[in-house]
């Protein structure tokens, strides 16, 4: 297990962010949750964050657009992001936008799980 990493989760439907909170802290990360995808950049600066779990559609927000911000930051570009989403046909322009992973919601635990470890074991 990869512990003491610092993972922020992005997303606008506090249930789920907390949701996700409790299940990655009970593995040994740190989690922050946010759901004001303007201030991504600023919370893996502040936060030194490994990985940012990110909802595709945050708040009226395309969550690639902030995807797409943290590749071209010089300061958060090499940090990992796994987005989200409900939308099944997504992957191609999530992975476009610089994702490391992508994952289709719902989705069990234990696959988030297991795609948390392999994206920061990578």
């Amino acid at each position: 297990m990869t512990k003491n990493k610092n993972i922020l989760v992005v997303d606008d439907d506090a249930m789920i962010g907390e949701m996700l909170k409790a299940v990655l802290e009970f593995k040994g990360y740190n989690v922050i949750v946010s759901g004001s995808p303007e201030e991504t950049e600023k919370n893996i600066l502040n936060n030194k964050i490994d990985l940012v779990l990110l909802d595709k559609l945050i708040s009226g927000v395309d969550g690639t657009e902030v995807c797409s911000r943290i590749r071209k930051n010089k300061e958060t570009a090499k940090v990992k992001v796994l987005m989200i989403t409900a939308m099944h046909n997504a992957g191609p322009v999530c992975f476009e936008a610089g994702a490391d992973a992508f994952m289709t919601k719902p989705f069990d635990m234990d696959i988030l799980y297991e795609n948390v470890e392999k994206i920061l074991s990578a």
